[in-house]
């Protein structure tokens, strides 16, 4: 597996959260969402698509983990109209880029070969101030094999110590 080592900018995103398992499909949350960003003129190739998982399932209860589902929003957005929905900042900084290109419901793998595998044989850490971003390259309904194309980009600091 090839994992590149990445700089990213800071990404001002609207999203809306998710609570439940992160093993269960999860479409009425994305296409309600993806509905108000298409709406609203925000989507690729000038935007991004961005899902957040916020917490370990192994150490929270599933019904209890939150996804936010986000889109990058340029510059001069006018958030205040839009009462329903959130936004925030995505720090930039160095990120680890594993390229995942499979079932959405595996993406699980994608992060156990990154904290099991890549970390403990590599120069870096898990940078646990900033969120693994989890990019959307493609519409999984639409690719041949119904597969999810997903850049995982996992913020990694120089390790400290051996």
């Amino acid at each position: 597996m090839n994992i590149l080592i990445k700089e990213l900018p800071e990404y001002e995103v609207a999203y809306c959260r998710r609570y439940g398992s992160y093993f269960e499909p999860n479409e009425e949350h994305w296409e309600k969402f993806l509905n108000w960003a298409i709406n609203k003129g925000l989507f690729p190739p000038q935007q991004s698509f961005i899902g957040i998982s916020l917490d370990n399932p192994d150490l929270v209860e599933s019904h209890n983990c939150r996804h936010d589902a986000c889109v990058t929003i340029p510059e001069g957005f006018d958030k205040e109209v839009h009462e329903n929905m959130q936004f925030r900042k995505l720090d930039g900084g160095q990120y680890a880029l594993y390229q995942y290109y499979d079932s959405p419901s595996m993406l699980n793998s994608g992060y156990k070969y990154m904290y099991e595998q890549w970390f403990p044989n590599s120069d870096f850490e898990p940078d646990y101030d900033r969120y693994n971003l989890e990019f959307s390259m493609n519409n999984p309904v639409e690719d041949p094999d119904g597969k999810a194309k997903v850049h995982l980009f996992v913020p990694v600091k120089k390790r400290t110590s051996y």
